[in-house]
């Protein structure tokens, strides 16, 4: 089953085709997606600050009849971020090629990353690991109901390439009191993908009320929570299971991880020789 393109990779198709005031709405619906798509013709071109012309020849190089029919298009795509896995499972049961589930899976997996890839900002990537590579920065990280533990993961192992790193529950009673710790200028990376959830919204708004530099790592419908984020990627999901595959996510934290190993690796190498020699003195890892 072919991905379906999403508003933001017809946006990104079009773009060297755009006007310099056609970019203008473009960039305010890719900052603002979806709210800003959901008001009318008259509302959009008010925000970015154009004329309603501008926004109808916008969204006709993107391959719609009109508004009408760009805004039918918007709303499927809100639609598929409220999805249930048991919706999920029904779509992909009809359309999956008649091979073994193990082909079928990583061939969509394989697509997945490959077009999750394509569209990542190579400046964007690089700010994001310099912010995290800056020993003055606290880093938190947290997720949602699935994706914490994939917070948990990247917790563990930035704690052993810098210090101050710390993992941010979404549990409502558990990260108030870890957003004392907070400061102007820390960094929090926060997971969020379909079904999106109320706990990692409102941590992440009060996140960058505080003065964070928020990180989101959501999918193509895009978490509310990244509304509030001064970088956001989109990691493509689906898969044929009634649940999304983290897969892209994951190559996403495993690389940026790399690249704040490789810009601190003077600091690293010495915590990581410290490390082991903590390891070797305990006897934790067993030996042949």
């Amino acid at each position: 089953m072919a991905r379906r393109k999403t508003i933001e990779d017809q946006i990104r198709a079009s773009f060297d085709a755009m006007t310099k005031t056609e970019r203008q709405v473009a960039s305010h619906l890719m900052r603002n997606y979806p709210v800003a798509a959901l008001g009318s013709v008259t509302q959009l071109a008010k925000a970015a600050e154009v004329s309603s012309p501008t926004v109808i020849r916008l969204v006709q190089k993107m391959g719609f009849k009109g508004y009408p029919d760009f805004q039918t298009a918007v709303r499927a795509e809100v639609e598929e971020r409220l999805i249930s896995p048991l919706a999920k499972h029904d779509r992909w049961a009809g359309g999956v090629p008649e091979t073994h589930i193990l082909n079928s899976f990583a061939d969509a997996v394989l697509g997945n990353l490959q077009a999750t890839l394509n569209q990542i900002d190579h400046a964007d990537f690089d700010a994001v690991a310099a912010l995290m590579a800056d020993p003055d920065r606290h880093i938190f990280a947290t997720g949602g109901r699935i994706t914490v533990a994939m917070a948990d993961y990247f917790v563990t192992h930035m704690k052993v390439i810098r210090p101050n790193v710390s993992l941010m529950s979404a549990v409502s009673n558990a990260w108030p009191p870890r957003m004392l710790d907070l400061k102007k200028g820390d960094v929090l990376l926060a997971f969020d993908i379909r079904r999106y959830e109320n706990n990692v919204l409102q941590l992440v708004e009060m996140a960058a009320e505080q003065g964070a530099e928020v990180v989101v790592i959501t999918d193509p419908w895009v978490s509310p929570a990244a509304n509030h984020a001064r970088y956001r990627f989109s990691a493509q999901v689906e898969v044929p299971s009634a649940w999304d595959s983290t897969v892209a996510l994951q190559v996403l934290v495993e690389t940026l991880m790399a690249s704040v190993q490789r810009l601190t690796w003077d600091e690293t190498s010495t915590r990581m020789e410290k490390l082991e020699a903590l390891y070797a003195r305990s006897k934790f890892f067993r030996k042949r």
